[in-house]
């Protein structure tokens, strides 16, 4: 496999590129029988285990994030053309470690680099989603096909920092603050 990208040596012209050469396997399509249980878990900081060990091989891990899936009743399953396995997913399956911002106010752009090394873009398709949970900011950002990817504390105080910077450009001083992402704008709070 392919090296990680470096995000930050990259600019989001670089990203787009990226994301149009990523192929990813047709999941959606295949519709095998359930054949039951991966032994697979993701826990809520992104390791991923089998049958209670980490996988150490981050090959794998990108592997097997290229054939996850979430079902309709809210599951997770691992998915090829001939098998369907259940997989635990404690949060999110993935998690944002990095951003990378080009742009102010509402022509700003955040990408995100994600611990499966993918890059997300966050806008219409991609959204970032900010909840409170009792732990505290529950900041998430959608990957695809109704999966997410926590992100990690560092990256929301980025995130938090630019909002404040472009406090007022939603629409005046009393729109909820937030930050903008290819032409969409996230409230991170209430007004």
């Amino acid at each position: 496999m392919d090296p990680l990208p470096e995000l930050a040596t990259m600019n989001l012209t670089q990203v787009a590129q990226a994301l149009a050469e990523k192929r990813l396997p047709p999941v959606d399509q295949w519709h095998p029988t359930h054949c039951g249980d991966s032994e697979m878990r993701i826990a809520r900081d992104g390791t991923w285990f089998h049958r209670g060990s980490p996988i150490g091989r981050e090959a794998m891990v990108r592997l097997f994030s290229s054939i996850l899936r979430r079902e309709v009743d809210g599951s997770y399953v691992l998915v090829t053309p001939g098998e369907k396995l259940d997989i635990q997913v404690d949060d999110a399956p993935f998690v944002a470690v990095e951003v990378k911002s080009e742009g102010d106010g509402c022509d700003r752009r955040l990408a995100f680099r994600l611990n499966t090394g993918d890059l997300v873009v966050a806008g219409a398709d991609n959204a970032l989603r900010f909840e409170t949970g009792a732990d505290g900011p529950h900041p998430t950002l959608h990957v695809r096909g109704g999966m997410e990817a926590l992100v990690v504390r560092s990256v929301y105080y980025e995130l938090a920092e630019l909002a404040i910077q472009d406090s007022g450009v939603a629409g005046g001083p009393s729109a909820p603050i937030g930050l903008w992402s290819d032409g969409v704008y996230f409230a991170m709070s209430d007004a």
